[in-house]
């Protein structure tokens, strides 16, 4: 079979298909005939390098992944020969045409959803539900500032939000992310390159200020985040590529709260729960990735390329 080895860390060219032999499960693990694979940031910092927790060499990196079981190994129950599923973590690596999963990394995918939307809600969806209701515990009614609100995680969030009834404000940087938020049911769009960006969101909110904001890149934003705050707002950190400065002061005038997450910190119990929410919402309609673009496996270089550039609109995914 096919995959994506790292021998080295570095840059994208570190990325390199090569044929290996087949895989097989072990007791407690199933094997996935991938049909689609999800392409996240942090796939992008561990290959750098520059990730606080480093796989050994080599690997074949990837945590998402759609397509059927292919094998099953002893005592695994939850799981049938040709059933439909996609992946959130695994043991083997997912930029690959097999992939060899702990049973209690597989879920069901539902026939009304394709393989290549399955493979966009490991990461994307677990952050987002993580990150709004498991951190910022919204209201009804309360307003949700998304940065960079058309991407894997954006989308996620502006579909949960709407679950939750919040309004919601989402940042893009393209005429086409603008378009695709409005479809998605965002209530007010802003670009986040206009120089009235500030100004912006204070007019869609009255002056007040919002009361939740998902924050993508804090590196960015977070200055200017707490001062775009109503009193006891929340910030909650998705994701970040390097320091920033802020003023503590408009922190504490707020009564803020600045919270930090990670997936990876989400407990085995935590996930399965996550996921049957996130599998109801597929069932009824409510929750839907969107792809935004495929790629061949060969590709995987330009796929990590692709998705640090700024103008995300929809999941970005590799095809075996």
């Amino acid at each position: 079979m096919k995959c994506v080895r790292v021998e080295a860390f570095g840059g994208p060219d570190v990325l390199r298909v090569e044929e290996v032999k087949g895989l097989a499960p072990d007791s407690r693990q199933v094997l996935i005939d991938v049909r689609a694979i999800g392409v996240n940031p942090v796939d992008t910092y561990i290959r750098s390098g520059l990730y606080p927790v480093k796989p050994n060499l080599p690997y074949t990196p990837g945590f998402d992944a759609a397509g059927f079981v292919k094998a099953i190994g002893r005592g695994v129950k939850n799981a049938k020969i040709n059933e439909r599923v996609y992946v959130f973590g695994s043991v083997t690596g997912t930029y690959a045409q097999e992939v060899v999963c702990l049973d209690s990394q597989i879920y069901p995918l539902p026939k009304n959803i394709s393989f290549e939307q399955g493979a966009s809600l490991g990461i994307p969806y677990t952050a987002a539900y993580c990150a709004l209701w498991g951190k910022a515990r919204p209201k009804a009614g309360e307003t949700v500032l998304i940065h960079g609100a058309s991407g894997g995680v954006g989308i996620a969030c502006i579909q949960f939000a709407k679950k939750y009834g919040l309004k919601i404000i989402g940042t893009v940087g393209t005429d086409k992310a603008r378009d695709l938020l409005g479809q998605l049911g965002a209530r007010d769009v802003v670009n986040h390159h206009s120089s009235d960006f500030f100004d912006n969101i204070m007019k869609i909110t009255r002056g007040e200020g919002v009361d939740i904001i998902m924050e993508m890149r804090a590196d960015l934003n977070l200055d200017q985040d707490l001062r775009l705050l109503k009193k006891r707002g929340r910030i909650v950190v998705v994701g970040c590529r390097g320091s920033v400065t802020i003023n503590p002061r408009e922190a504490m005038s707020r009564d803020a709260m600045i919270i930090g997450m990670s997936v990876m910190n989400v407990p085995a119990a935590g996930l399965r729960r996550i996921h049957s929410v996130i599998q109801e919402g597929l069932m009824s309609g409510g929750l839907r990735p969107v792809v935004g673009k495929c790629l061949p496996l060969a590709d995987a270089a330009l796929a990590h390329k692709v998705i640090l550039e700024p103008g995300a609109c929809g999941k970005i995914i590799l095809l075996p």
